[in-house]
């Protein structure tokens, strides 16, 4: 943690910003180690302070011992007063926050607590830079999310029936994944049969999965805050012609757009291989997302494979240390669809797929 505090500290130098509130709970774990779910970091070059309420100090105190802990005591000095008293305390008079994370009326507190005395300067991104590459220790909670995500998924997998519903199926799923050491599913977990499968984040509910028609299970773990990420398509029975063609294509796109991850590689230009395979295939309308996002303490964070506009800027280049996910997809509303989903870690030369799931 003391790492990611300097570094953090050098990307305010770099803005020429003395301070920083963080509220966002990926931030505050990332930058931290605290896991609980109310409080704030307020970092400074000098000042690294956890403010967080009586439900957390003890566990405040234990999981992020290089920070001092701030209590937040409700009514008598709620976070905003006591940001304002700290800020007073250190000589702060620029204020960075999250603008992506702090609402309109949170920040209209802040504004009436801090008065004219303190300037506050929306910032974005500033965390979510530094967390885009990942270190060992957070690529190792990665493989093991991924490793329960794939046995939960080559355990479910011989239970399903042509009569079990979606809900049902996406229960055990969950049930499954919580039994091999998850701490929950990273997202709502998506089982579309049929022509639901045409849509890309359907809601499992009492249709059943079905025999020879396309089945979507879109899966993750959380472990110790990681997320993973899977997308398998299946067919309970016999697969017709049709199906064997559009995965077909859907795998071949997967596979070209792996084949070009390395280190260097525009964000948008995975997307553009996987796309151009798509197109080819005859099936350019059904695309109805981009390639894939990073995966780490959120489930969709960066990197971003997607198209960018043609007056953008180029993307940012892929760099070692950022795991992805790779998840082309072929919707086809009056058929149903095809996804096929893996995390990607970007090595020095090239890539290392994480998840072993069959395709």
């Amino acid at each position: 943690m003391i790492e990611r505090l300097q570094r953090l500290r050098t990307a305010l130098a770099e803005r020429d910003l003395p301070a920083i509130l963080l509220t966002a709970p990926a931030s505050r774990r990332y930058i931290s180690g605290f896991t609980g779910s109310a409080g704030a970091l307020l970092i400074s070059a000098e000042a690294a302070l956890l403010l967080t309420d009586g439900r957390y100090v003890v566990q405040a105190a234990a999981e992020a011992p290089a920070f001092s802990l701030c209590e937040i005591r409700p009514p008598a000095r709620p976070l905003p007063k006591l940001v304002a008293e700290l800020t007073a305390e250190l000589g702060i008079g620029k204020l960075g926050f999250e603008a992506a994370t702090m609402t309109v009326a949170e920040y209209r507190q802040l504004t009436t607590a801090l008065g004219n005395e303190v300037e506050l300067v929306a910032t974005e991104n500033i965390v979510e830079e530094l967390r885009m590459v990942k270190d060992s220790g957070e690529i190792a909670l990665l493989r093991k999310a991924v490793a329960i995500t794939d046995a939960a998924l080559a355990a479910v997998l011989p239970t399903l029936s042509p009569a079990m519903t979606e809900r049902e199926a996406a229960w055990k799923i969950e049930v499954a994944l919580h039994e091999l050491g998850a701490e929950g599913p990273s997202f709502p977990i998506i089982v579309a049969a049929g022509r639901n499968s045409a849509r890309p984040h359907h809601t499992p509910g009492d249709d059943q999965l079905g025999e020879g028609q396309p089945i979507i299970i879109d899966m993750g773990a959380r472990y110790s805050g990681y997320h993973a990420d899977l997308t398998r398509t299946i067919v309970l029975g016999q697969a017709d012609d049709m199906f064997r063609t559009v995965y077909a294509a859907t795998l071949a796109a997967q596979q070209a757009a792996i084949q070009a991850l390395r280190p260097g590689l525009p964000w948008s230009e995975a997307d553009v291989v996987a796309r151009r395979v798509i197109g080819e295939a005859g099936y350019a309308d059904g695309i109805a997302h981009s390639l894939g996002h990073g995966v780490g303490l959120v489930i969709h964070e960066a990197p971003w494979l997607r198209m960018t506009a043609p007056d953008a800027p180029p993307s940012p280049p892929l760099q070692a240390g950022m795991v992805t996910s790779v998840e082309p997809g072929i919707y086809l509303p009056a058929w149903g669809g095809v996804r096929i989903e893996d995390l990607v870690l970007i090595t020095a030369d090239g890539c290392e797929v994480l998840s072993q799931s069959p395709r």
